[in-house]
């Protein structure tokens, strides 16, 4: 289960990334205002979005009223330390899936996810991907074509699953980066440079033509 965490609270964010990855089994992208949480949320799939009301540069309610009024159709979950009723009807009425007040147990949280993931807001991802004369099979993580297995590290699939996923759309190095290498990792956008560079010439190598476009001063974009 993918999960995104928009908290700006550093010490609370770092606890409930560390919580929902060793308890609840999930993958974080954990973010830290609401412009990011917005851009990371439509750039990439996530079963649940975790959004804090107050954080810098966009709230969550307001995070919360754009993606809905674009169709987004996951599940939000609200934190917030205001717990007045109307703040709920607020909160429910921007299109909140539900509503949690700090300071709260992260058992209540784990509980909450649970809950919101078993209502299957998510779509299913295909356990087989065909394009062009490809096949990625997701369960395995083997890519083939025409029968013949291409391999790939675990960083350049993750990376292929994720231009897949993502089909036509720019992607930025710094989104690459963490959907690949994980929030906070220590590693540059050199490396993802060169992961991208290795994916694009094992895919030429057997196609013969460049799947994967360069968009100067923003990353990359896959075209199938």
């Amino acid at each position: 289960m993918n999960i995104l965490l928009a908290e700006d609270d550093k010490k609370l964010g770092k606890l409930m990334k560390y919580v929902l990855e060793k308890k609840g089994d999930y993958h974080v992208d954990w973010v830290d205002n609401g412009e990011d949480a917005h851009h990371y949320a439509v750039g990439s799939t996530y079963d649940v979005l975790v959004l804090d009301w107050m954080m810098p540069r966009k709230d969550g309610i307001d995070v919360c009223k754009s993606l809905r009024a674009a169709q987004y159709r996951q599940a939000i979950l609200l934190l917030t330390a205001k717990d007045a009723l109307q703040d709920k009807i607020l909160g429910l009425d921007a299109g909140a899936d539900d509503y949690l007040t700090k300071p709260f147990e992260m058992e209540e949280l784990l509980a909450r996810l649970r809950s919101l993931t078993r209502r299957n807001f998510a779509p299913i991802q295909a356990e087989v991907v065909t394009f062009g004369q490809f096949m990625l099979k997701r369960s395995s993580r083997q890519l083939f074509r025409r029968g013949e297995e291409i391999f790939l590290s675990q960083r350049e699939y993750q990376l292929l699953d994720l231009f897949l996923q993502n089909l036509g759309h720019a992607l930025t190095r710094d989104v690459i980066l963490d959907r690949v290498w994980g929030v906070g990792s220590e590693v540059s956008n050199k490396n993802v440079d060169v992961t991208v560079k290795m994916l694009r010439d094992k895919l030429e190598a057997v196609q013969g033509e460049t799947m994967i476009q360069s968009v100067r001063g923003v990353g990359y974009r896959f075209e199938a």
